[in-house]
């Protein structure tokens, strides 16, 4: 097994400024930090570049921004993961508080050929709000607040139990995601074409998996809590199923516009 010491975190963003602080400092505190942090972010304002600029003497940050023209999410990680320096790429959300062995964990497991599906565990409305409100996280992973308790529980000797099905591709989640860039680069990386919330993941999922690189399924390691918010607009959701399906249905290996665009 391969035993990686450097990374980059990729951290997508728009407009919380609040929780990515919360993202970040979980960064700070964790046993191995990232050798570099890039955020992706979708057009957020000068709020977000004020928390990402205080943490800069601490975290080595890069901070990759385009104009807010809508969920363009597609778009601004492959600007972003343009500019990662390192192999190995571990990906979440600005609302993702990350265990201190997190990026640890990631790193002790990762292997060639295959990318990560994470887990993570949700935190209720009323925790959330208390965490904003004091700026701190120091819960139980026993409280009710806290959903998920496998997700939410780190015993690695329980985790190959869950490596589970290497070719499935319709549960992956951005928010707890790594994979190898020479991988994401051979695919052509997000599919640009897709906007609006919904499936860009899976979709990518897909072709990675269309081309031999396969899914291993993280739990009870690399743990992350998510943030309560509000269900986003979903409009597009149908529309961008149907390209995941068709790229499963046409084993569809690479696209057009992806990656490469930038």
């Amino acid at each position: 097994m391969i035993r990686l010491e450097k990374c980059t975190l990729l951290i997508s963003t728009y407009n919380w400024p609040e929780a990515l602080e919360l993202v970040l400092k979980s960064v700070t505190l964790q046993t191995v930090i990232p050798s570099e942090i890039i955020i992706a972010d979708d057009g957020s304002t000068h709020e977000t570049k004020k928390i990402i600029d205080s943490y800069r003497a601490v975290l080595n940050i890069k901070h990759v921004w385009h104009t807010d023209e809508g969920f363009r999410k597609t778009i601004i990680m492959n600007k972003a993961i343009k500019e990662a320096e390192h192999d190995y790429i571990i990906q979440i959300d600005g609302d993702m508080i990350l265990h201190p062995k997190f990026i640890k964990d990631h790193l002790h497991y990762a292997k060639e050929n295959y990318f990560i599906k994470g887990s993570r565990a949700m935190l209720h409305q009323n925790l959330t709000q208390e965490i904003l409100k004091l700026k701190t996280f120091d819960f139980s992973v026993l409280s009710n607040h806290v959903r998920s308790k496998i997700n939410a529980t780190r015993l690695p000797f329980l985790a190959p139990l869950f490596f589970g099905n290497k070719y499935r591709t319709n549960n992956l989640r951005g928010c707890n995601f790594a994979f190898w860039k020479k991988d994401f680069i051979l695919v052509n990386g997000y599919n640009n074409e897709i906007n609006g919330w919904g499936h860009e993941d899976i979709e990518l999922a897909a072709r990675l998996v269309n081309n031999g690189v396969l899914r291993r399924q993280f739990k009870m390691i690399a743990i992350c809590f998510h943030l309560y918010h509000k269900i986003n607009t979903r409009e597009k959701e149908l529309e961008n199923l149907f390209v995941y399906e068709q790229t499963v249905k046409q084993n569809i290996k690479t696209i057009p516009n992806g990656y490469q665009q930038f």
